[in-house]
């Protein structure tokens, strides 16, 4: 028995909801945050630069997500911007799980976490919760992670344990960087090391699959890589694909369509600064949420509308 809903159903269920295929990154950087946010938090605050930024952090997110929640379907924070301010980092990175929680979006933890044994369990175990199906959810519990696949299936098994959770994992395959080529494009057997990593995500997610036909187990594919999204859906048919790399780091929303299937499902696209810091283009950073708002529901509709041209 599934007990909170299978995680891949659960998305998509929400993109067809929405009619929205959006992931908003909450990539709080320090030095793009706005200057009143932080002047308040100082205030507020002692002269630990790290708990005063946190402080600043928390608002920008609680004010992004009541802002973005209506266009997109769930939040992908990203770890490292929470763990450089240490307990007071990780405190804002609960807070503002729980906050998304609250405005009914779905949140993928952008953690990168990759073991073996008892390490991946405890990585697992801290994302996501116990393996009990009648365990109880605590605060900062997401619904997904993501995860190097490096290891093979001794460090992807403990995080698929909790699929029957409703939880979900989303593993590297190909990612957006530019230096990603220097090891995922190394020809292996005269294919590219990617596709070798793809068809053993395929195989190893395919008896977790829900009702609509695609695995907890998805991947990570960079929006930035149009020919390697066509060659992976065609190896991936039952994973999800998480495309980051929207916006600032160059992708357009023709450059993923050839990630969805024939319904327009099967796959969500991130977008992070360009969402977040949309206040720096309207010139008004006491408006951050509205602009925000307002780039949210841009990239749903241009992502909507090359569907339809698709």
């Amino acid at each position: 028995m599934i007990t909170n809903g299978h995680f891949a159903d659960r998305l998509l269920d929400a993109c067809a909801d929405k009619n929205s295929r959006l992931v908003v990154g909450l990539d709080p950087h320090a030095a793009l945050l706005p200057e009143h946010l932080i002047e308040n938090a100082r205030q507020d605050d002692d002269c630990d630069p790290r708990s005063y930024m946190a402080r600043a952090a928390l608002r920008f997110n609680q004010e992004i997500i009541a802002a973005v929640a209506e266009h997109a379907v769930a939040v992908k924070p990203q770890l490292a911007l929470y763990e450089q301010w240490g307990t007071a980092g990780w405190q804002v990175y609960e807070a503002t799980v729980e906050t998304a929680l609250e405005h009914g979006l779905l949140v993928i933890a952008d953690a990168k976490r990759n073991d073996i044994g008892s390490s991946a369990e405890g990585y697992a175990e801290a994302f996501l919760g116990s393996c009990s199906e009648d365990a109880e959810r605590r605060a900062g519990e997401t619904d997904a992670i993501t995860v190097n696949p490096y290891f093979g299936t001794d460090g992807i098994t403990p995080f698929l344990q909790r699929w029957k959770r409703g939880k979900g994992v989303f593993a590297l395959v190909r990612t957006s960087n530019p230096s990603a080529d220097q090891i995922q494009e190394l020809s292996v057997n005269g294919a590219p090391l990617y596709t070798h990593i793809g068809r053993l995500v395929e195989e190893w997610g395919a008896s977790y699959c829900g009702s609509s036909g695609y695995s907890a187990l998805g991947a990570v594919v960079g929006a930035t890589q149009p020919e390697a999204i066509r060659i992976l859906r065609q190896i991936m048919p039952h994973s999800i694909f998480l495309l980051p790399g929207l916006g600032a780091q160059g992708a357009s929303a023709d450059d993923v369509v050839e990630a969805f299937d024939n319904r327009g499902m099967g796959a969500v696209v991130n977008s992070s600064r360009g969402i977040l810091f949309a206040y720096k283009d309207a010139g008004d950073p006491r408006a951050f949420a509205t602009a925000a708002r307002q780039a949210a529901l841009r990239v749903k509709q241009s992502i909507n509308e090359a569907l339809r041209r698709a």
